[in-house]
């Protein structure tokens, strides 16, 4: 899909993307905050089930409005299912989200607080589409587990991923990132929101099903510099829920 000039700043930041991509202004739209109080109890939701194989980790990428680490998805090796999904969902990418400053970054937000950065690890429905292309703009076809960053000591798994920015310090740049670990990146607890929403940046397609981890992990303020050093900021601000319901 051919990238219209967006960017997170400026003339073409996020409060103008509706004039590139009328979706912005959908009906299921993400991020969002978070309300806990009126968050749903869904008894029929299930625990995660995560296999995730370090062997198809591949490579980093500048994408010019983030980094992505990029996975090798050509069959069920890295794989999340259960939860509110059906079917298997393979991994495919992951990237971050930061702000300019320590207090702000995250794109979702619980009950108005925000963090200081957020991960996506970004899947596809490998049950019923042949590639994360095809599961691209379908309303099941893609499944994002998010997790919220806060400032703490550092991040020793963040820092593996610190130390390869260098290598990719311009837009499509690549370089080999082997053999991590994405669930290092994952928070004791895998207690989670889930609501349906989209993208959080052009072309911001409403095919996502969010599954947010309550429990945050931490990263340093040296560690998010680090970010910023590549991009100053990347991120969207919630979005009006218009009548969904967020579930737990």
């Amino acid at each position: 899909m051919a990238s219209l000039n967006w960017s997170y700043q400026g003339t073409n930041g996020p409060d103008q993307w509706h004039k590139l991509y009328p979706i912005a202004n959908g009906n299921n739209q993400s991020p969002i905050d978070i309300k806990t109080k009126i968050v749903k109890k869904d008894p029929s939701l299930g625990h995660l089930q995560i296999t995730w194989n370090l062997s198809t980790c591949k490579e980093i990428v500048n994408v010019g409005h983030s980094f992505h680490v990029m996975f090798e998805d050509k069959d069920n090796q890295s794989v999340v299912t259960g939860g509110p999904l059906t079917g298997n969902y393979r991994l495919h990418q992951f990237h971050f989200h930061w702000g300019q400053t320590d207090d702000h970054g995250s794109e979702h937000t619980v009950d108005g607080a925000k963090y200081a950065s957020e991960l996506h690890l970004v899947h596809w429905n490998s049950d019923k589409y042949s590639s994360f292309t095809e599961a691209l703009d379908k309303p099941d076809g893609l499944a994002i587990i998010a997790v919220f960053l806060k400032v703490g000591s550092p991040n020793e798994h963040v820092q593996k991923i610190v130390k390869a920015l260098g290598s990719v310090k311009t837009k499509d740049k690549k370089a080999p990132f082997t053999n991590f670990d994405p669930t290092t990146l994952l928070p004791g607890s895998l207690d989670y929101w889930t609501y349906h929403g989209s993208l959080t940046h052009p072309p911001l397609l409403e095919s996502v099903t969010w599954i947010i981890c309550k429990e945050p992990i931490t990263i340093s303020s040296e560690q998010l510099d680090q970010f910023r050093s590549l991009i100053l900021t990347n991120h969207r601000l919630p979005q009006p829920l218009k009548g969904r319901q967020v579930r737990t």
